[in-house]
């Protein structure tokens, strides 16, 4: 079993597995024959991104089901799910652009009385998130068409991990998100803000009073963003993690 392990070690790094060690105990431990576990190598090196074979991701300590194709939730992204938590008590709490619903399904699994909902425009992106959200009020549609009218003007925490991607950016990016991800998750556009503009703009029609818009965004666009928020009526802050090398803007609808 040793030499196995050193075998796939030696053929993942080769093929720039930064972490091939921890990759090929995964995929040792998910394969249920050699066959499978040759197979899933074979996968990985040709460049499919991990939790695509291994069909889940880590996601603050849970095991996020992601199908091929949908955006992978990025351990950076816990330090937005860990600022919706603090917010969310038995309250309203919408995960827009939900993605698998990583966030969704972290604040349910710490704030059991919170009354979560989720949306997405991708169809398997939907299909994931309700595997992950067991409630079942995940909604497909753009944006806040999405969403049962009802919950107008009653939402305490609102997610969105929109796409913050300036477009001309995208053929930068490691070909695992470029090649294997959904488009539609990664663009947000000329500058990177164009999705974050319409949450804004309409956020403060679904937030109840004292009310909070939540969104992931790079440190560079941060002021951007706040900027934005204001323009919208929620006065904004930025909070950052250097253990998470991330940046969330918290607006909050006086």
């Amino acid at each position: 079993m040793r030499a196995e392990f050193d075998v796939i070690v030696r053929r993942l790094r080769a093929a720039g597995c930064v972490f091939a060690e921890d990759e090929a105990a995964l995929l040792i431990a998910e394969a249920e024959s050699d066959d499978e576990l040759d197979a899933m190598v074979d996968r990985r090196v040709s460049g499919l991104p991990l939790e695509h074979i291994l069909g889940w991701a880590g996601f603050y300590g849970l095991r996020i089901a992601v199908e091929p194709g949908v955006f992978v939730p990025r351990r950076r992204t816990e330090f937005l799910a860990e600022q919706a938590i603090r917010l969310a008590t038995s309250a309203i709490v919408v995960d827009l652009c939900c993605g698998a619903g990583a966030i969704g399904a972290a604040v349910l699994a710490h704030v059991p009385d919170a009354n979560v909902f989720a949306s997405d425009i991708d169809p398997a992106a939907v299909s994931s998130a309700r595997r992950n959200i067991p409630n079942g009020q995940v909604y497909q549609g753009d944006l806040f068409d999405a969403l049962p009218a009802s919950l107008r003007g009653s939402v305490s925490v609102l997610v969105a991990n929109t796409p913050y991607v300036p477009s001309e950016a995208i053929a930068l990016m490691p070909p695992e998100a470029r090649l294997y991800e959904s488009r539609i998750a990664l663009d947000g556009g000329a500058d990177g803000l164009d999705i974050q503009r319409r949450v804004a703009a309409s956020a403060p029609d679904w937030l109840r009073q004292g009310g909070s818009l939540l969104v992931e965004t790079s440190e560079e666009q941060a002021p951007l963003t706040a900027a934005i928020f204001k323009r919208s009526g929620m006065p904004a802050r930025i909070v950052s993690s250097e253990e998470h090398f991330a940046t969330v803007v918290i607006g909050t609808r006086p």
